[in-house]
């Protein structure tokens, strides 16, 4: 495919990636795509990206198996509706034959017909129980009013007097007493105490549950004729008598509505309408949701149609469901009757219905799962179908796809285990697959292969970009870089040992977590980093073992190299003076054997008057070499990709200006730090032929490195001329000979590298494209002409002004160069189409993200496109600023890594001095439960506080330093991700959205 391989392993760089062509008989290609699904190594094309998918061959079967796993959507919702335990056992079936789809697309039909005949029979036969359920106490409740009406007599005669008036909007009922209001009559004859209600312009109220008494005398009006009058005697009579005027209506409503239902009777029916109601102790079920509901049954009396039209309208409003009543006894005893012995029945054959519908859900529990995974691959290859061509006879289906290369035998016995398939052979068909691998200039996608170690640095790479095809991947150094870098800041044996323990716990345990499918998101996304966070624990006890740093205290293993150099006398003197009077160690007289074996020494834990200053100035050096050494990797790492692109350009005019620019001021500062540490202590003596009288005019090289930029003469050595007294500002003197001469060819061969970055590449461009214009071709320059660019790049002042004034026109596309049949679909005819394509060469201008960027040459299809100078210049200029001014900012950006364990350390020594200490301040029974109970505090805070949220701080700035401040040396992230056909994906995406 004309790109560069090597034999370099793919975990240094992507896999590579070739194009290739299949040509698959039709009858052969459902079987063909289904082994390259379970392969999973495969990524299609599509080769109709005009054409709507309506508009494609296997819509139909498309639309068969979404309407498969609809009615597999509904089995799974009325199986989860009744609780009813679905398996799982995690078997992978194989995608099924075609002829089998029938026989799936029959199954699922009965089933969801049967399941619906049986829920809409269970939704009939719930809702006559719920309507019987109400009409039983309905009956009983207005049969328990009656009888207490029955029983009820009311004292004294009531006399009736004529009506004043015959019309509807009248009351019926009126009391020869202004303080007895309308709705006041029914409970003076009914004998129930009143019950105020606020209505405006009103007396009165409403009903009431409980009895009283009422007057001796009432008046009803007569709605027949106005000189009729009624006459109801009380003597001797049951108040049952009284309702023989009246009709009524009997219902249940919802409990909460009563009151609104109330008050609108009384203003709606101006109080002639009488309402008892009584709430049922049952609860029932709302028939049109199924969901439980409290309910009262009412009774309402009125008299005459213009109110009965009322009331029901006022019913149907409230959505009170009415009822029949009988007025009789008998006929409502006999309705009882009749009404219970239906529930009876309806209870049989509603728990019937339910075992029958409950054994065919269980049935289906035992295969839905499988029968999702089986739909589904059959719905993905029909899929993948659709993106394929047919040929003109109709009789083969044509593809093109991304593969590895290393993979491209395993695909071809796959292909010929789909072409062999039993079902082939049935149909006679005995002609093979073909793969074809083909030339192309487009960029393959990048395919990096991962386990379940190396998938989390994976992804930390992949977030900041997806690497371009074939570059180095940096998550190998990842692996080691990212914990280190994290540990530094984090550096702490106890912390780093809670952290180490709770990623063991998730390793040991993964496959427990897994099968429970743990769907929260922040503990999937610790599970998924379970091997980063190991890692960051086992490094974060490195460090602290180095910083001699256990939860803010020092161990001491080795022994301390310094000892008390006062005497008893001297000791004594001080103490007496004041017990807390700080004593200082003199280096040259307490510091008594060789360093520390490894780390910090224990006695800097007592130094609490210069222990920060002591830590800062270590852990800035080690921070600055630390970040110098990992951004000149990322240099060495963009050489070996220059070099596998054979990119020329990129070495000679970006690499090594760039290394000799890094080393001129950023090594040169490294190796003064470490010969600083080596060379100079607290003990006078001599030191690279100068006399070092002591820690005093130890070299600053913050100064120096400022004294070197502005090329500022300094004295040389440590002392005046007698040899013995310190000169004034010492450590700012030149420390080792020939020091100005160096810094200042160093200072003038990073300057003069600016240049080079800048115009070298575009120039050397340039010149390759007006060669190539005269059709001269590719050619090296002269002697002679190097010598001249080389003198023209020194121009710094004119040539970083000069903007460029001409902009070149593009030149014609030249033909594509790619050999592949195409066929388009047009109806039943296909013609076919041949392209040719050139094999894409590699010039000596070609590179990778970090290389040419937008300035190469080459077109889509291999073709040349002319060089534009204006877009050359700006990329140029943007990297060449960006590399200057990221090497200093780069360089102080690595200084979190001091700044964040110096904050860690101090907040460890806070929690542990304000809390857990305390807890030794009190003795006996107090000190013993202070101690246990400051534990606590002091473990929990170390927990949220240390090791969560500073571990997560420390965490995102080792993101950034490597995103940033390493990547972008050698990283260009332009690729795009190798996205295959698998099935094992495309099920385990399908799962996470149905649990989503």
């Amino acid at each position: 495919d004309g790109t560069p391989s090597d034999a370099t392993p793919g975990i240094f760089r992507s896999e590579e990636v070739c194009l290739a062509q299949l040509f698959l008989q039709s009858e052969a290609a459902y079987t063909c795509v289904a082994e390259l699904g379970e392969l999973g190594l495969v990524q299609f094309r599509d080769l109709n990206p005009d054409t709507s998918s309506f508009q494609r061959k296997f819509v139909s079967e498309v639309r068969r198996c979404d309407e498969m796993e609809r009615k597999l959507r509904f089995l799974e919702r009325e199986i989860k509706k009744d609780q009813i335990h679905m398996l799982d056992t995690g078997e992978n079936p194989d995608a099924p034959q075609p002829r089998e789809m029938i026989d799936l697309e029959a199954t699922f039909e009965k089933l969801e017909n049967e399941l619906r005949e049986v829920n809409q029979n269970e939704e009939t036969l719930k809702k006559n129980f719920s309507e019987l359920t109400e009409l039983k106490h309905i009956l009983r409740k207005t049969q328990t009013f009656f009888e207490e009406i029955h029983r009820r007599e009311i004292p004294g005669a009531v006399r009736a007097s004529p009506s004043t008036s015959a019309t509807d909007r009248e009351p019926l009922i009126h009391v020869d007493d202004e303080a007895h209001a309308p709705g006041e009559l029914f409970r003076q004859i009914f004998g129930y105490g009143r019950r105020t209600t606020d209505i405006p312009n009103q007396t009165g109220g409403g009903d009431s549950m409980q009895g009283g008494g009422g007057p001796d005398d009432v008046i009803i009006a007569d709605p027949v004729g106005d000189s009729e009058t009624l006459e109801l005697t009380g003597h001797g009579a049951h108040g049952a008598s009284m309702f023989a005027n009246f009709g009524f209506v009997a219902g249940v409503i919802q409990r909460e509505r009563i009151p609104a239902f109330e008050r609108l009777l009384w203003r709606a029916c101006r109080g002639n309408v009488f309402l008892r109601h009584s709430e049922i102790d049952e609860i029932l079920n709302d028939t049109a949701t199924g969901e439980p509901i409290n309910k009262s049954v009412f009774i309402i009396f009125f008299q005459g149609d213009q109110l009965k039209t009322k009331v029901k309208k006022i019913c149907e409003g409230f959505r009170a469901t009415l009822y029949p009543c009988p007025d009789t006894k008998s006929e409502r005893r006999e309705m009882s009757i009749g009404v219970m012995t239906r529930i009876e029945d309806l209870k049989t054959v509603l728990g019937q219905t339910q075992d029958h519908r409950h054994r065919v859900l269980v049935a289906a529990a035992k295969n839905v799962r499988m029968w999702l995974t089986k739909v589904r691959k059959i719905k993905s290859i029909y899929h993948t179908l659709n993106l394929f061509n047919i040929d003109v006879t109709q009789k083969c289906l044509i593809a093109e796809c991304w593969c590895p290369v290393e993979a491209l035998d395993r695909i071809r016995m796959a292909l010929k285990r789909g072409t062999h398939h039993p079902m082939q052979e049935e149909s006679g068909s005995t002609v093979p697959s073909i793969l074809n691998r083909m030339d192309t200039s487009e960029s393959p996608p990048t395919y990096n292969k991962t386990n379940k170690y190396t998938a989390g640095f994976q992804n930390i790479v992949d977030a900041y970009g997806i690497a371009t095809y074939r570059e180095i991947n940096p998550a190998i150094y990842t692996m080691i870089s990212f914990p280190f870098l994290f540990a530094v800041m984090f550096g702490d044996m106890g912390h780093g040992t809670i952290m180490l323990l709770a990623a063991l716990f998730l390793i040991l345990k993964e496959k427990q977590l897994e099968a429970a499918r743990i769907r929260d998101e922040i503990f999937q996304m610790f599970f998924s980093g379970r091997y980063l966070i190991f890692l960051m624990g086992a490094f974060s006890i490195y460090t602290g073992f180095l910083y001699n740093d256990i939860f803010s205290k020092s161990m001491n293993i080795f022994g301390s190299a310094w000892a008390n150099s006062l005497t008893e006398k001297e000791m004594k003197d001080l103490t007496d003076l004041n017990p807390e009077t700080p004593v200082m160690l003199i280096p040259e007289k307490a510091y008594v054997t060789s360093p520390y074996p490894i780390g910090v020494d224990p006695v800097w834990n007592l130094a609490e008057a210069n222990k920060l200053s002591f830590l800062n100035s270590m852990k800035m050096k080690s921070s600055v070499i630390l970040g110098i050494g990992q951004m000149t990797f990322g240099l060495i790492l963009s050489y070996h990709n220059h070099k596998f692109f054979h990119s020329d350009l990129d070495i000679k005019f970006m690499f090594i200006p760039q290394m000799l620019f890094m080393s001129c001021i950023f090594i040169y500062l490294c190796l003064q730090i470490i010969a600083k540490w080596l060379a100079y202590s607290a003990t006078a003596g001599t030191v690279f032929g100068y006399f070092y009288p002591g820690s005093n005019c130890a070299p600053s090289l913050l100064i120096g490195l400022i004294n070197m930029f502005m090329m500022k003469s300094r004295d040389a050595g440590f002392v005046g001329e007698d040899g013995k007294t310190p000169l004034w500002g010492c450590s700012n003197n030149l420390w080792y000979p020939g020091q100005s001469f160096f810094e200042t060819v160093f200072v003038l061969i990073a300057l003069a590298c600016v240049p080079v970055m800048l115009f070298a590449k575009p120039y050397y461009m340039w010149k390759e494209e007006q060669a190539r214009r005269a059709g001269n071709g590719h050619h090296q320059l002269a002697t002679a002409e190097m010598v001249l660019v080389i003198i023209a790049v020194i121009q710094v002042p004119i040539m970083l002004f000069v903007k460029p004034l001409l902009v070149w026109r593009r030149d014609k596309a030249e033909a594509a160069a790619r050999e592949s049949v195409r066929a388009d679909m047009n109806g039943g005819d296909s013609e076919a189409e041949v392209v040719q394509h050139e094999p894409k060469t590699n010039g000596g201008g070609g590179g990778h993200g970090h290389g040419d960027g937008p300035v190469s040459c080459k077109g889509e299809r291999g073709g040349y496109v002319q060089l534009d100078m204006a877009d050359v210049m700006v990329y140029q200029a943007i990297h060449t600023i960006e590399f200057v001014l990221g090497c200093i900012s780069h360089t102080a950006s690595y200084l979190r890594l001091w700044a964040l364990s110096l904050a860690h350390a101090q907040l460890s020594d806070v929690l542990w001095t304000m809390v857990f200490r305390n807890a030794f301040a009190q003795d006996g029974y107090i000190g013993a439960i202070a101690t246990y109970l400051l534990w606590f505090a002091f473990f929990f805070l170390s927990i949220f506080i240390l090791v969560l949220m500073e571990g997560l701080s420390a965490f995102l700035h080792a993101l950034r330093l490597h995103w940033v401040e390493f990547q972008s040396k050698f990283y260009g992230g332009h690729g795009y991700a190798f996205a295959p056909f698998s099935f094992e994906k495309i099920l385990e995406a399908e799962r996470e959205a149905e649990e989503a």
